[in-house]
């Protein structure tokens, strides 16, 4: 009988190389997929031992949780009112759209006169009408449209050079 050490040291690189192949197919990480291999592999020595074949073994085990991820994340939907370009998304372009998100705060903050006020009423997620606007900042329903001209203008003039363009297909070049 095979011992787990042994059997760990001969199908590791075997495991490693299947997992490459298969992840970009199954939309999953090829760790994740190693991740869930081993663990079946754990759950088959626990029942029944090491497998008789175990490379024959290793390769439908990772094909079948391939299958598996395919599945699961055709299935998957994200939560209602959560964004679907973020729901999945990756860590790096959640950290991405956060640093976005301050830089736009930061940048209305220093807007001149009332445009901090009128900027962060219209960004508030409350969604506000523009009688809700005018009543809070204390002025007229009329004067807010060009007041909001002026101070979007000045916001994208501070901005052109802190946030990068989108291109083609919203990528950031």
């Amino acid at each position: 009988m095979t011992s787990p050490e042994a059997l760990l040291a001969t199908l590791t690189p075997l495991l490693a190389a299947e997992s490459r192949a298969e992840a970009p197919a199954a939309g999953v990480e090829a760790g994740d997929l190693e991740q869930a291999v081993w663990l079946r592999l754990l759950e088959r020595f626990r029942e029944d031992g090491a497998p008789e074949q175990p490379a024959d073994w290793l390769r439908r085990a990772v094909r079948a949780e391939a299958r598996r991820a395919r599945r699961d994340s055709a299935r998957e939907r994200p939560y209602p009112g959560e964004p679907a370009h973020e729901a999945h998304g990756s860590p790096e372009s959640s950290a991405l759209v956060s640093e976005r998100r301050r830089t736009v705060r930061a940048a209305v903050r220093r807007t001149p006169g009332q445009c901090p006020r009128l900027l962060a009423a219209m960004l508030h997620p409350a969604d506000p009408t523009y009688r809700e606007i005018a009543g809070a900042l204390g002025i007229s329903q009329g004067s807010l449209g060009p007041m909001r001209s002026r101070c979007l203008g000045c916001l994208r003039r501070m901005l052109a050079a802190e946030v990068p363009v989108p291109g083609v297909r919203g990528r950031v070049p």
